[in-house]
């Protein structure tokens, strides 16, 4: 199961509107497809991928198919297939994939590396005349492409380690109330119980003496040159969480212990992203004998429900195209064999209409 978004390292997401290259037809169009954890993105995205070089349905767009790049913060790291939901190999060979696997679990990401990464692959798609299909779950990744980064420099580690002491010893509220007294625009938009953003904003202040708000204020990288189509799975929570309850069951059933015994091999820090990833402390306290798997299974089952709730509500709040650009979709999407034809239709026509 998937966790929350990287701790940003090298920038932040600028809090600028929707880019003005939306404005312009004769840019390059990009497809995203996100939604929470378990509601179908990547069979969606398979499906539209499948559509545009089975049928030759792109051409008159100039799209010889497409190339599907991971939007996802854990889908990033190679040593977790099985728990992230990674698409299987027959998939990557089926459809181009780009961004999947491409970190090693002792690394740490950051928005401004995939951000990067992303756009790479883009141009990519686009040289070889395929629509790029940025699918996945991670609001702050999408946001860096249609909104831009503010450049902030890279914190050295003993500046995070301190941060991440502090909040380990003194625990979140009381980090937000230091937080507060240093960068009080930063600290009354988050959760006092928001240790890893408020870890964050406290490493920032830290490392630059100025606040995580004067840095977002500074002028960054500019939003991606292109037209963003969007497609948001938002499907009804009781079905999500009992397609969460079904996944995790069929990861234990595919390997996921294994995967997490091979990870604590690597005698990883704990702190790292991959580290964190739903279902991964929770198997970790069933290999080390603190809970049954009945119980690791029921508190990885929590956890990711609870993430698939924040996740709604970003995107519920966050513009990934312009509104007659985006199309909403109120259910899971399943393969093309389970899902309405029909409905696969009118996304796909959408996707024509806004290009």
């Amino acid at each position: 199961m998937k966790q929350a978004e990287h701790p940003m390292t090298l920038s932040e997401i600028r809090p600028s509107p929707l880019g003005a290259q939306a404005m312009s037809s004769k840019l390059p169009v990009a497809l995203v497809v996100a939604g929470p954890t378990c509601s179908g993105k990547s069979a969606l995205a398979m499906s539209v991928a499948r559509a545009l070089a089975d049928g030759g349905m792109g051409a008159e767009k100039g799209w010889l198919g497409a190339t599907i790049i991971n939007a996802d913060s854990m889908q990033v790291y190679k040593d977790l297939r099985v728990l992230t939901a990674r698409p299987s190999v027959a998939e990557e060979q089926m459809v181009p994939h780009r961004l999947y696997g491409v970190l090693p679990a002792s690394s740490t990401g950051s928005v401004a590396w995939w951000r990067g990464c992303a756009l790479e692959a883009m141009e990519e798609a686009w040289r070889a005349g395929r629509l790029p299909v940025l699918c996945g779950g991670t609001g702050l990744y999408f946001r860096a492409l249609t909104h831009g980064l503010a450049a902030i420099p890279e914190c050295p580690p003993a500046v995070r380690d301190e941060a991440r002491q502090a909040v380990a010893q003194e625990g979140a509220p009381a980090l937000h109330s230091r937080l507060a007294s240093v960068d009080p625009e930063t600290a009354a938009r988050l959760q006092p119980a928001d240790s890893q953003r408020i870890t964050r904003a406290w490493e920032v202040w830290r490392a630059t003496g100025r606040s995580l708000s004067w840095w977002q204020a500074q002028p960054g990288l500019p939003p991606a040159a292109c037209r963003f189509v969007a497609v948001r799975l938002a499907p009804d929570r009781a079905v999500l969480r009992a397609r969460i309850q079904a996944r995790f069951e069929a990861m234990l059933a595919a390997g996921a212990v294994d995967e997490v015994r091979a990870l604590l091999a690597q005698r990883l820090d704990p702190a790292l992203p991959a580290m964190r990833a739903h279902g991964v402390p929770e198997l970790t306290a069933m290999l080390e004998g603190r809970i049954t798997q009945d119980e690791a299974t029921r508190l990885a089952v929590q956890a990711t429900g609870r993430y698939t709730k924040r996740q709604a509500t970003w995107f519920a709040h966050h513009a990934l195209a312009e509104p007659d650009r985006t199309c909403k979709v109120d259910t899971c999407f399943e393969h093309i064999a389970q899902f309405s034809e029909r409905k696969l239709h009118e996304i796909i026509s959408f996707i024509f209409r806004s290009a």
